[in-house]
């Protein structure tokens, strides 16, 4: 756990200085109190209670997941002091852990796009982090960044991992606030299980606030590539045909199977749809030919005391706000990617308005990842893996075949400009002109909590993957 020991002392460092004025351990804001400890034992009995998933196969709608697909609300009220402190300080351990496994990312899948949501990641471990015991549940809260001040072994030195999930929860509902026809978001968490093993009603009841929707099946996962099969049209029906391919292959000893898919839209409003076809250079020797758009404004922008890259930050909705990093001066994406800033908020630093014509594809990128590989690659496959404590999920020993995240973004324009031709506009010498024509990182910010929602490189607008 060297590496979970690393991040904590980079959690500790971070969060000193990001959470309100008033200075409160991060720990001790997801932490249980003593009565929330005295309560747990009398939710003992609670977690002993399992119920078997009915089969993927199955055509009618079982009633458990009418009751767990009760439509959760996003709803925002004006946020405590101390939910404020909380958004603050969990989006720096969200983000730091999420730069980690995109880092990790970017070195199996050179020359690729990539994108991830840091929130949608984090977000499942703190799941597995709810369904763990002992030396696991130890780890995993290790790996998230909460480390106890006092040390004690006891119910207080442990994370309240529904708060965590709640407090992420919070920050998609900011994003989705003003319920912004520009932009689309949607959550869904898959859990399937081999057959016949029961699964806690309690564990299964605790991931229902943090998606719109959960859906939970029972797989025959001995024949892995028929049951690749089943649940690749399974998430594709359920997604309305936006998520294909979920999976290319199984372990056939897989007993569990958790999936998140995380899908944004958004329609930059102002964005004028470009008449002809744009050239994008995927490296110095290949060209392509992509739709693109073009849309003028006060945007902030600034470039690195190096002179390395130029970063332009468009709000795009009402409560979101896409960062676009771009290489100058002859630099490239990789010598960009090593350096990604420590902390989330320095994306956002040192920017200065600017009046910008902005041009850049049109495109929809999705990114699909498997924990279960990343942490391996982070040395740490014993994690998760079949030595792993999951003892609140399931009495049965299980297998965790993947652990997989899905994210999606498309960006459009909202052609309320009229098409135009670059060539045609008339030159204004106070005005920034600036083209995304080769390889750049973005980022998905929400506005008020400055959270990063996804994170993700573009080598080739064409290529969704």
């Amino acid at each position: 756990m060297k590496l979970a020991a690393n991040l904590v002392c980079l959690f500790a460092c971070l969060t000193a200085v990001a959470c309100d004025r008033v200075y409160v351990h991060p720990f001790n804001l997801f932490s249980f109190n003593k009565s929330t400890c005295e309560e747990l034992e009398n939710l003992v009995q609670e977690g002993k209670k399992t119920f078997v998933p009915v089969s993927i196969e199955s055509q009618t709608r079982p009633a458990y997941e009418d009751h767990l697909n009760d439509i959760v609300k996003l709803e925002t009220m004006s946020l405590s002091i101390r939910e404020r402190q909380r958004v603050s300080c969990l989006k720096d351990f969200v983000y730091v852990l999420g730069a980690r496994f995109y880092s990790e990312l970017k070195e199996a899948h050179r020359g690729q796009n990539l994108l991830l949501s840091p929130t949608s990641v984090y977000g499942s471990l703190v799941s597995f982090y709810l369904g763990a015991s002992n030396q696991t549940a130890t780890d995993l809260q290790g790996l998230l960044g909460f480390v106890s001040p006092s040390g004690d072994p006891d119910c207080t030195s442990t994370v309240d991992g529904h708060k965590v999930l709640s407090t992420l929860r919070t920050i998609e509902s900011l994003l989705v606030k003003n319920r912004d026809k520009e932009l689309l978001f949607s959550k869904t968490l898959y859990l399937f299980s081999a057959p016949r093993v029961p699964l806690s009603e309690l564990f299964v009841h605790d991931l229902v606030p943090s998606a719109n929707a959960l859906y939970v099946r029972a797989v025959d996962f001995t024949n892995p590539g028929a049951a690749a099969k089943q649940i690749n049209a399974f998430v594709e029906a359920k997604s309305g045909g936006r998520s294909k391919h979920l999976l290319a292959d199984l372990d056939p000893a897989t007993s569990l199977l958790f999936a998140a898919d995380f899908h944004l839209a958004v329609t930059i409003k102002k964005a004028s749809r470009l008449k002809e076809p744009q050239k994008f250079w995927v490296d110095s020797n290949t060209k392509v030919s992509v739709p693109g758009m073009s849309v003028m404004g006060t945007f902030k922008y600034k470039t690195d005391a190096s002179k390395t890259f130029a970063v332009i930050e468009a709000p795009v909705s009402k409560n979101a706000l896409l960062v676009l990093v771009q290489p100058i001066n002859g630099n490239d994406l990789d010598k960009i990617e090593a350096k990604l800033p420590v902390q989330s908020s320095a994306w956002l630093q040192d920017l200065s308005p600017r009046q910008i014509k902005l041009t850049l594809p049109e495109l929809t990128i999705e990114g699909n990842s498997d924990l279960q590989e990343l942490l391996t690659d982070m040395k740490l496959p014993a994690l998760l893996g079949k030595e792993a404590d999951l003892s609140k999920i399931s009495e049965a020993n299980l297998t965790v075949g993947k652990i997989v995240n899905k994210a999606l973004l498309k960006l459009n324009s909202d052609g309320a400009g009229q098409s135009e031709d670059p060539a045609t506009q008339k030159e204004d010498l106070g005005l920034l002109e600036v083209t995304l024509n080769k390889p750049f990182l973005l980022a998905v910010f929400e506005e008020k909590s400055k959270a990063m929602l996804l994170l993700g490189r573009v080598t080739n607008p064409l290529s969704r993957v």
